[in-house]
């Protein structure tokens, strides 16, 4: 076989692939895919430095020990869930209020696993998995097998598309049918095999599964295009699946018309899905309206209804977190829902379970949507035949005896000493989001509570190498490791350590703020004070409250032992016009309102959300709007930036 005959033979063969794996035409027959397979490949033996790297024939598989970890170019947003006509003409209403005339991109949302792809010079050099949306890990290898990912694409410039990983239901079927004749666990549902498949350490394994890419967005990129669908059309030209019933629409009654349309049909598609994704078109619009901490402003997801089926409660038992709240469970007969095996339902508390009338022996509905976990919505009573019994509130705790605390709708473990609730927050005080303590895995953290090496928190940072020798499986370099780990903790990030104590209520975001705003002084303060810190509401602060009165030893012992990193926070001047305030800020300013938000908050200010009688200031800028109109409405004092200044004769 000639070069030239070698090139018309790879670009055939791409595109019986691309007919076959993306267009679902197959336009030619196994056996002369296969033979025409096979003459490629015999010439690429012959000649290995004349190879076409786009070839179908390079999508080959091997073994690996393990993915790397990789960070994407720019970050992987989450998306806002909405699940109703109400809540879209609301975020309508939200996004219009800064582009009244907007149209809006409509695109399904598949259930699958989300991919970055990077391509550099035209080839792909990178797969990666979301992971946190900042780093995940690096799939390039079996990205490669999967024939609807083009390994290069005529554009050159350096990019990142992204889609979602998902698998036919038809072959979803196939494979565990499979998995039953090896006598292997079965997978729960399509998405679940989709993300197991990518993620298989012997990539022929994921070249035998038929999985697809359906790209949904772009990343880092240097294209110049006004609008997402525009962007989204050239993209799909480079030779990525494009998916059904995409739309440019003007209104809600559109966007609720196509949502119905899905909905009714999408038992009958090939792939599962779980929503539609809904994005202002405007690629400008969308810079412009930016992000929150999670998710884009400019977009959301519009969550189909849950699937609702019937089952019994064969029993409930009590879940303690590793706060020590108690969480009735209820056992269920298994029920399958969408490919996932439902046995058991969040009760919430025992309030919801004497709403809702539940007994156990009880037949019931209970929904799951998307990751959401499985409820029970309502209980037949018509079908009770006087077996069922009540379920008892329990009056201690169910692993260690002692007797709980009732906060409302809370029932709480206050024995430091549970070993439900001591081992569970050891787990996460050293998992990788809180101290990142590298070797004390949660069965290394079991083995330690066990033996009585860590009977709580601090006494993780009494550990001697001469006790981790003691223990089965542990040799001088695994000790040494553990204890330079251990000591690696010393002057780690204050919201880190805030954040690993798992207080109920204060995820990382809130941990952060209580660091900037007080430093390590952070446990020391009244009620009113974090009353001040933006998006604290009762509930949060009567938990940080709660927690700090209890564990206020061990808080300070250990401030004493890893002596963490804290901002230099300043004294605030309660003589400042601002100080105790309500705030609200809107329209546009000369800088990001985040730095005014943060400027306000060490004044000792509130900032809020959204204007009302107790509002004392309202600092705005132009196309102020709706709220500058309910200030003055409700007599609230509204200020420019330069009165600002002028009040706290500050340079900020």
């Amino acid at each position: 076989m000639r070069d030239q005959e070698y090139s018309k033979k790879v670009k055939e063969l791409k595109k019986l692939s691309y007919e076959y794996y993306v267009n679902d035409n197959p336009i030619a027959t196994d056996e002369e895919y296969d033979k025409l397979y096979h003459e490629v490949l015999e010439y690429e033996k012959h000649n290995p430095l004349f190879i076409d790297h786009s070839s179908p024939t390079q999508r080959v598989g091997e073994i690996i020990k393990g993915f790397n970890k990789a960070k994407h170019l720019t970050r992987m947003w989450s998306q806002e869930d909405i699940f109703d006509y109400d809540e879209l003409l609301s975020w309508i209403q939200r996004v219009s209020k800064s582009y009244p005339d907007s149209t809006y991109y409509i695109e399904p949302k598949y259930d699958g696993a989300s991919l970055n792809l990077i391509y550099e010079n035209g080839k792909l050099i990178q797969a990666i998995t979301r992971g946190d949306g900042e780093v995940g890990e690096d799939v390039t290898i079996n990205a490669k097998t999967i024939q609807s990912i083009p390994l290069t694409i005529d554009e050159k410039s350096r990019i990142e598309i992204r889609g979602e990983v998902v698998i036919k239901k038809s072959d979803f079927d196939t494979i565990n049918t499979q998995r039953v004749q090896n006598k292997e666990s079965l997978f729960a549902n399509p998405r679940n095999a989709a993300a197991g498949s990518l993620r298989q350490l012997d990539s022929t394994i994921t070249a035998k599964r038929r999985l697809f890419f359906y790209t949904w967005g772009v990343g880092y990129n240097e294209l110049e295009f006004d609008s997402n669908k525009l962007l989204m059309d050239y993209i799909y030209t480079l030779g990525f699946i494009s998916p059904p019933n995409r739309a440019v629409v003007h209104s809600a009654k559109e966007i609720q018309e196509i949502h119905d349309s899905f909905v009714s049909t999408r038992d009958n598609m090939e792939m599962m899905l779980d929503g539609m994704v809904i994005k202002i078109d405007s690629l400008k619009a969308q810079k412009s309206l930016g992000y929150t901490v999670k998710t884009p402003r400019w977009s959301v997801a519009y969550k189909f209804p849950a699937i609702e089926k019937s089952t019994k409660i064969k029993d409930v038992v009590l879940q303690i977190g590793r706060t020590g709240a108690i969480t009735p469970v209820a056992v269920l007969e298994p029920v399958n829902i969408e490919g996932a095996m439902i046995e058991r339902a969040t009760l919430h508390n025992f309030d919801e379970i004497k709403r809702k009338d539940i007994k156990i022996g009880d037949s019931v509905f209970i929904i799951r949507s998307g990751d959401v976990i499985p409820k029970i919505t309502k209980v037949i009573k018509e079908r009770r035949d006087g077996t069922q019994k009540d379920i008892p509130i329990p009056q201690s705790c169910p692993t260690c005896g002692k007797e709980l605390l009732y906060e409302e709708k809370l029932i709480k473990c206050q024995n430091l000493s549970c070993a439900d609730r001591v081992v569970n927050s050891i787990i996460h005080f050293v998992s990788k989001k809180s101290l990142n303590i590298d070797g004390l895995g949660d069965k290394i953290v079991e083995q330690l509570y066990t033996n009585q090496l860590v009977k709580n928190i601090e006494d993780i940072f009494n550990i001697t190498k001469e006790e981790l020798l003691t223990l089965d499986g542990f040799k001088a370099k695994k000790a040494d490791n553990i204890i330079s780990s251990i000591n690696n903790t010393k002057n780690i990030d204050c919201s880190k350590l805030i954040n690993a104590m798992g207080i109920e209520h204060i995820g990382e975001v809130a941990s952060k703020k209580l660091c900037n705003r007080f430093g390590n002084e952070w446990h020391k303060q009244q009620t009113k004070e974090y009353q001040n810190i933006d998006g604290f509401g009762d509930e949060m602060v009567g938990s940080l409250m709660e927690f700090i009165s209890v564990n206020s030893a061990t808080i300070e012992n250990l401030l004493s032992k890893l002596t963490p990193k804290a901002p230099d926070i300043k004294e605030i001047d309660i003589s400042n016009p601002y100080y105790n305030k309500t705030v609200v800020i809107t329209g546009t300013l000369s800088n990001p309102r985040e730095s005014y938000k943060e400027m306000f908050e060490k004044l000792g200010a509130k900032v809020s959300s959204s204007v009302s009688k107790k509002t004392d200031y309202l600092l705005y800028g132009e196309n102020a709007g709706s709220k500058y109109d309910k200030a003055k409405s409700l007599g609230v004092q509204t200020i420019t930036e330069d009165e600002l200044y002028s009040k706290i004769k500050q340079n900020y």
